[in-house]
C-alpha cells in the first residue's frame, strides 16, 4: 500500500512539473505595441497596421521548450491611412470583414536559434485558411517587462488577400511583410 501512495504521489508532482517548466505568463501592453504590414503597389512599399490586436505569451528565454504564443488580431482595425484604400480593403477580394473579422497565430513550437534570438513556429488563421509560419523574433527583458519584435513575409495568396482582378502579383506585389514589436509585461 504505501509503494502505491508513493507512486501516486510521484504523479502527482510529475503533473505539475511540466507547468513550472513553461515559464512566466506575460501579457501584451498594448499602448507600447505596434502590428504593422507592408504591401507593395507598383513595387512601391503600401504600409499598413492593425490597430486592435492582443498577444499572450508563456514563456522562458532560458527553456523555450514548452512555451506558447497566441496572437488575436482584429482584422476590421486595419489601416492603411487612405480613404479609399481602407474602403477597398474591407471587401471579399481583400480582407472580407464581414466574412473574418478576426486573425490568429497559435505556436506549437518556441526554439532559440542563438543569443537573443527565438523563432515561434504555428499556424496562422486568416480569412478561412490556415498555414504554417515561422515567425522569428529577438526577445529583450528588462525590470518587470519585456520587449519581443521581429518581422517575417507572407504569401498573401495563400490567404486569398487579393483576389480576382487583384490576384496577379504585377500591380500588388505577392509578399506581405509583417512587422511587429510587443512591450510585454510579467503576469503575476
Amino acid at each position: 500500500m504505501k509503494r502505491i501512495v508513493a507512486l501516486l504521489g510521484l504523479c502527482g508532482l510529475a503533473t505539475f512539473a511540466p507547468h513550472a517548466a513553461l515559464g512566466a505568463d506575460w501579457k501584451m501592453d498594448p499602448a507600447g505595441s505596434k502590428l504593422e504590414f507592408i504591401a507593395t503597389f507598383e513595387k512601391t512599399p503600401a504600409p499598413g497596421v492593425f490597430k486592435e490586436f492582443d498577444a499572450r505569451l508563456r514563456f522562458d528565454p532560458d527553456k523555450p521548450a514548452g512555451s506558447s504564443l497566441e496572437v488575436l488580431i482584429k482584422v476590421t482595425s486595419a489601416d492603411m491611412n487612405i480613404r479609399d484604400v481602407n474602403k477597398e480593403i474591407r471587401g471579399k477580394d481583400w480582407f472580407d470583414y464581414s466574412g473574418f473579422p478576426q486573425a490568429e497565430f497559435r505556436s506549437t513550437d518556441l526554439r532559440r536559434t542563438e543569443g537573443n534570438r527565438y523563432v515561434a513556429r504555428g499556424t496562422l488563421s486568416l480569412k478561412g485558411a490556415k498555414q504554417p509560419v515561422e515567425v522569428p523574433f529577438t526577445w529583450s527583458a528588462s525590470a518587470g517587462g519585456a520587449t519581443m519584435e521581429g518581422e517575417f513575409a507572407l504569401k498573401r495568396g495563400a490567404f486569398g488577400i487579393g483576389t480576382g482582378e487583384w490576384e496577379k502579383s504585377d500591380v500588388i506585389g505577392a509578399d506581405v511583410k509583417v512587422k511587429f514589436k510587443l512591450m510585454l509585461r510579467r503576469e503575476p
